[in-house]
């Protein structure tokens, strides 16, 4: 429960410098070049451990990255500009709970009790008052339609990579196994960078070849330090306790906490930009946190 909770603390500070990076460079690129310092980051830990490539889960753990890393974040990032934040993270969160507690429960036979599934759907309920969308601005049929199929396939690819990591994590205590939280991390965010790095480049293709972030412009100089940052708490220091909240504990439990994520970055956006939140965003916060306080007695 501690990893849970660590883990959607550092996704809100890595949701806060992720936006600011994506305004300067765009979205796609901003993306592949967090994951990018976070694979050279996770590196260093991973050989200085020992065994960054060794393990019998090791395909596991980037299929995993494949599908939730690249796959779920390469769909949020296209939902974002067709739906807005709010009604993005809404389906995103929403959906990758429910849908990891439902694929481990039929994949790993991992279920639930009653009360874990009614904390689990508190928490959930308190992350769509806060987040639903109070503006009413209508979209055309087909940016509507893509914009919730790549949200959609987002979650998909959330809870299939937390559920495939639970499977990683069965197949290592099987043979009897340790493998640090670095470790996994590492084989998980590399098989998140070449999903991340084919999204770019099928955005690059048609502006001639990729161009590495350079101190040319001021935008991309001002952007380097919030990818940096986004990098070492969300795919690195948060990819890791997401590991290590996985080891022991389902995956439906794990991620309707980290779903509050959303919420936890309401006071670090009120400090940094003063966007005062309103009262129906603090009401469904306290829910979430309601939620949760409920399910660490009953995990």
């Amino acid at each position: 429960m501690f990893a849970a909770l660590l883990t959607t603390i550092l996704f809100s500070i890595s949701a806060v410098c992720g936006h600011r990076s994506a305004r300067l460079i765009g979205g796609t690129e901003a993306n592949f070049w967090r994951i990018t310092c976070a694979t050279l980051l996770l590196s260093i830990w991973a050989f200085a451990l020992g065994g960054a490539f060794q393990g019998t889960a090791l395909p596991v753990f980037v299929l995993s990255g494949v599908v939730g890393i690249g796959l779920g974040d390469v769909a949020l990032f296209q939902a974002l500009p067709r739906l807005g934040p709010r009604l993005s993270m809404l389906i995103f969160h929403c959906l990758t709970a429910p849908l990891g507690g439902l694929i481990e429960w039929l994949w790993l036979g991992t279920p639930l009790t009653v009360a874990q599934i009614l904390c689990g759907a508190t928490i959930l309920i308190g992350v769509a008052v806060a987040l639903a969308p109070e503006d009413h601005q209508k979209r055309a049929p087909r940016i509507w339609l893509l914009g919730i199929l790549a949200g959609t396939l987002g979650a998909i690819g959330q809870a299939g990579g937390a559920v495939l990591s639970r499977k990683a994590y069965q197949i290592v205590h099987l043979h009897g196994e340790h493998l640090s939280p670095f470790i996994a991390g590492f084989q998980r965010v590399l098989g998140g960078w070449f999903l991340a790095a084919i999204a770019l480049w099928i955005v690059k293709r048609r502006n001639g070849r990729l161009e590495l972030i350079s101190a040319d412009s001021p935008k991309r100089r001002k952007a380097l330090f919030w990818i940096a940052l986004n990098s070492l708490a969300g795919q690195t220091l948060g990819v890791t306790c997401m590991q290590w909240a996985l080891e022991h504990t389902p995956a439906g439990i794990v991620l309707p906490i980290i779903a509050m994520a959303p919420i936890a970055v309401i006071p670090l956006t009120y400090t940094l930009d003063g966007d005062r939140p309103s009262l129906r965003s603090l009401a469904g916060g306290a829910i979430a946190v309601a939620g949760v306080i409920a399910l660490t007695q009953y995990r």
